[in-house]
């Protein structure tokens, strides 16, 4: 802990981030990792999107909902969540008698800061009647206004099993809302203009020419995605085969990669942070997966480093919680989310 500091980080969209460094994620590191860690009767989660080190620590690696699922069914006192801070709140809505620690508290989301409480409940006043469907990457009080949430995954199955004459607010992501509002056909979804920084910057001609490039290579494509859009316009246009576009949340890329590597598939192209990689190859690594955009890495995701995780086990910090009456409303959109469509894995 003598040789953990604070040190300038990376630029996020509001300017420098600090991190945690001075400590190396070596197996020294992964010893005493794992000793505090029976020490505290911990669970590690770590999000798809984490450096390497991180993912290869943790207990559990994946999307956001689905780890908080796992989490709320361990044994564990103690969760710790390798992740942005929307995820640890998910992560306690769901285990409200656990104590729930992110390393970093400072680690946030440009997608879940894109639409705040207040701005959610002047939205509703203006459509009063209208149901509210909120993606999972949200604030615990985004959520707690919410009727119902999504993943990316289940995000057209919860809205096209809602009543065809009711009004939606879909937010806060446009991109899954425009692919959620194509795939249903409905003209009755109002779709917040929110983004993820990281994944608004992965560009249809980006993509175009990582394709041309590669024209046999198949395409994971996040539905949060700048490019996404531009991917089935494409397709549609010929320009590119519309069976190597798959639209996918970062749980099916997973699945999808182990059917490419069965098949025998070269290249795959991967629209999305490029933490992700680190699992894709892990699951084929006889399949190449390439980045459509190589600088599509998340600044908070990077805040959770060796030195960010030893000292959260090691002090019992940064805890997180959610009031009482926010997480009890918070829960039931997500309740309502698993009878109205498909449980999902997560973002």
């Amino acid at each position: 802990m003598e040789r953990v500091f604070r040190a300038p980080g990376h630029t996020g969209p509001e300017g420098d981030i600090g991190r945690w460094e001075g400590v190396v994620g070596d197996e020294e590191w992964a010893a005493e990792i794992c000793r505090l860690k029976e020490r505290r009767n911990a669970v590690i989660l770590a999000h798809n999107y984490e450096l390497p080190e991180i993912q290869d620590i943790a207990d559990h690696t994946g999307d956001s909902l689905a780890l908080s699922r796992i989490a709320a069914e361990t044994d564990a006192d103690v969760i710790v969540f390798c992740g942005v801070h929307f995820m640890a709140e998910t992560a306690k809505i769901l285990s409200p008698d656990k104590t729930v620690l992110i390393p970093d508290e400072d680690a946030g989301c440009s997608l879940a800061d894109s639409l705040t409480a207040d701005e959610l409940a002047e939205w509703k006043s203006e459509h009063p009647d209208a149901v509210v469907v909120s993606y999972i990457n949200t604030t615990a009080a985004v959520k707690g206004l919410t009727d119902v949430c999504c993943t990316s995954s289940n995000a057209v199955d919860v809205v096209a099993g809602l009543p065809a004459d009711r009004e939606i607010l879909f937010g806060p992501d446009q991109f899954l809302g425009a692919h959620v509002r194509r795939q249903t056909g409905r003209d009755n979804i109002h779709v917040w203009a929110g983004e993820c920084h990281v994944h608004a910057g992965i560009s249809g001609p980006e993509l175009a020419r990582r394709a041309e490039e590669n024209p046999d290579a198949d395409l994971f494509i996040h539905p949060e995605c700048g490019c996404a859009n531009s991917a089935i316009y494409l397709a549609g246009e010929g320009v590119i085969d519309p069976e190597r576009v798959h639209m996918l949340s970062t749980g099916e890329m997973l699945t999808s990669a182990k059917t490419a590597g069965e098949a025998g598939r070269g290249t795959v192209l991967v629209a999305t942070e490029v933490g992700m990689l680190h699992q894709l190859r892990g699951v084929a690594p006889e399949v190449d997966f390439a980045p459509v955009n190589e600088r599509a890495s998340c600044p908070y995701m990077k805040m959770i480093t060796p030195a960010a995780l030893l000292r959260c086990l090691a002090l019992g910090t940064d805890e997180v919680d959610v009031e009482v009456d926010v997480a009890d409303k918070a829960r039931r959109a997500v309740e309502r989310m698993i009878s109205v469509g498909t449980p999902g894995g997560g973002e």
